[in-house]
C-alpha cells in the first residue's frame, strides 16, 4: 500500500475506533444496566475487528457495535458486483456498524454504519471512497421522533452541500425496500456509497458528521420512549415486524453480503438480527388500528421535514 493511501487508512481507522468507543459509552448510560461485552477477532486471510454487544439491558433487548479493518488479495464478489472495474484489485474495508433492538416496541429498532474502501492494483491509481448513513426502524411512530431524525441527518449533511440531504435521503429510502412486500424497512435516514468526490477531506469530514450524529439521532428518542408502557398485544407486534429486518438483512443487505463473502466474522456480521422474531402467515393489521397506521403512514416514502413545517 502506497505510503498516502496508509496514512489516509489509518487516519479513518483512528476515526472509527474512537466512535465505536463514543457510541458504546454513551449507549451504556443511556441503558442504565446492561454493558457492552467485547469480542475481539482475527481473520485467517487479513485483517480483524472488535465486536460488542449489550444484551438483556434495561433498555436494549440486544445491541450491537461493531468495528472490522479486513482487506485480501481480491474484492468480493458483492463488491466487484456493484462495481465490475475493481475486480482483479487487492483491498482494504474498515467500518463501524451498529444495531439497537430495544425491548420496548415504542423505541424504534435503528441501524447506522460509516465505511471505507481502498482498492488497489500495480501500476494503477489506487481506488476508495466512503459509505455510511442510519436508519430508523418504528413499530409505533410517533412523527416527532421521525421529523426530529430526519431534522438531524438534514443538519449534519447540509455544511458540505444542500443537495446531499436529499439525495442520501432518497438513496436510503430506495435501498431500505423491501421489494418482495412492496414497503420500506422503516422510516429511512441517509445512505450513500461511493463516495470520493470532491476529494479526500471532504468525504472523509462528511463520513465523520455522518457517524457523529447518530447519538444526537438517537438518544433523544430513548429518553422518551424507553418507559412508556407497552401491552403483550404490541410486543406480538414487534416481534413480528422484526422479520422484516431479517428478510432485508439475509436478502438485499450488501453490508451483510460483503461481510460473509470476503470471510468475516459470522457471528459479528449476524448480529444484526434480533434476539427474537415471529412470522406469521397472511397477517392483517385491524382497519384504524396503530398498527394499520404504520402501513398506511409510515412504511412509504416521504418529505417528513416538509410535512411538518
Amino acid at each position: 500500500m502506497a505510503e498516502s493511501n496508509s496514512e489516509q487508512l489509518q487516519q479513518v481507522q483512528q476515526f472509527l475506533t474512537a466512535l465505536q468507543d463514543t457510541i458504546c459509552s454513551e449507549l451504556e448510560k443511556a441503558d442504565g444496566k446492561g454493558h457492552f461485552v467485547e469480542d475481539a477477532w482475527q481473520r485467517p486471510e487479513g485483517g480483524g475487528g472488535r465486536s460488542r454487544v449489550l444484551t438483556n439491558g434495561a433498555v436494549f433487548e440486544q445491541a450491537g457495535v461493531n468495528y472490522s479493518h479486513v482487506f485480501g488479495a481480491q474484492m468480493p464478489g458483492s463488491a466487484t458486483a456493484h462495481r465490475p472495474e475493481l475486480a482483479g484489485r487487492s483491498f482494504h474495508a474498515c467500518g463501524v456498524s451498529l444495531v439497537l433492538h430495544p425491548h420496548n416496541p415504542h423505541l424504534p429498532t435503528t441501524h447506522a454504519n460509516v465505511r471505507f474502501f481502498i482498492a488497489e492494483k500495480d501500476g494503477e491509481a489506487a481506488v476508495w471512497w466512503f459509505g455510511g448513513g442510519f436508519d430508523l426502524t418504528p413499530y409505533y411512530p410517533y412523527e416527532e421522533d421521525v421529523v426530529h431524525w430526519h431534522q438531524t441527518a438534514k443538519t449534519a449533511v447540509e455544511p458540505f452541500g444542500k443537495e446531499y440531504y436529499p439525495r442520501y435521503k432518497k438513496w436510503c429510502d430506495d435501498y431500505f425496500y423491501l421489494k418482495h412486500r412492496g414497503e420500506t424497512r422503516g422510516v429511512g435516514g441517509l445512505f450513500f456509497d461511493d463516495l470520493n468526490a470532491p476529494g479526500f477531506a471532504q468525504s472523509f469530514g462528511l463520513m465523520r458528521a455522518v457517524g457523529e450524529a447518530f447519538l444526537p439521532a438517537y438518544l433523544p428518542l430513548i429518553q422518551k420512549r424507553k418507559d412508556t408502557p407497552f401491552t403483550e398485544q404490541q410486543r406480538q407486534f414487534q416481534l413480528y415486524r422484526r422479520g422484516r429486518y431479517v428478510e432485508f438483512n439475509l436478502v438485499y443487505d450488501r453490508g451483510t453480503l460483503f461481510g460473509l463473502q470476503s470471510g468475516g466474522r459470522t457471528e459479528s456480521i449476524l448480529m444484526s438480527m434480533p434476539p427474537l422474531v415471529r412470522w406469521q402467515y397472511g397477517y392483517q393489521p385491524e382497519p384504524g388500528s396503530a398498527e394499520a397506521m404504520l402501513y398506511q403512514r409510515y412504511l412509504k416514502p416521504q418529505d417528513w421535514l416538509k410535512l411538518s413545517s
